[in-house]
């Protein structure tokens, strides 16, 4: 097993959108191997691959017993609003909000060997497509939060006893720079 440390939220690449996988390689099934075990360790839903500080399309997921991997994936999304529905994130540990979410999600994309795959959820299964596919955006569930939630969830995230330690270390440079930002 490859358990890899979940960046919290802080982590700038939470915020960085993914790039695309265009090799189909012997890495790639690493990295999908990886997450699956991060993932069902942890123990969650999901979990895309920049919760594990690398910046590819790729997300697993384990719901309703149904595990599985997408490699740039592309969503339609479907069916009315479950605007009630409790959503967490392993990088927001113990946080849950309402969030609102389509309740059906078509997800194409691929899987680790290059080979299409279509794959059909409704409600918690929708839920996750949507959550993940939105890590690789660059997108936090807090986002998706009315106004009300959001302020209550970046109080119980200010609250957290793992709030700040993740935030990125800046080094200084040995160079001198004439007090100008480089």
């Amino acid at each position: 097993m490859a358990i890899q440390p979940i960046r919290l939220f802080g982590d700038p690449v939470l915020r960085t959108p993914a790039e695309p996988v265009v090799d189909f390689d012997k890495e790639l099934r690493k990295l999908v191997k990886d997450l699956t075990d991060t993932m069902m360790d942890a123990p969650g839903a999901g979990l895309a691959a920049p919760q594990i500080g690398v910046g590819l399309r790729v997300f697993t997921y384990y719901v309703d017993e149904q595990l599985g991997h997408l490699i740039n994936p592309d969503l339609d999304l479907g069916g009315e609003i479950d605007e009630e529905g409790e959503e967490g994130c392993l990088s927001f540990p113990g946080l849950t909000f309402p969030t609102p979410r389509a309740i059906r999600a078509v997800a194409k994309g691929y899987n680790m060997h290059g080979e299409p795959v279509t794959i059909e959820g409704t409600d918690l299964m929708a839920r996750c497509f949507q959550h993940e596919t939105d890590h690789l955006d660059g997108v936090l569930f807090i986002d998706r939060l009315d106004p009300k939630q959001r302020k209550l969830a970046m109080k119980a995230i200010r609250e957290a006893e793992w709030s700040g330690l993740s935030a990125p270390v800046v080094k200084v440079s040995p160079h001198a720079t004439q007090g100008r930002a480089l």
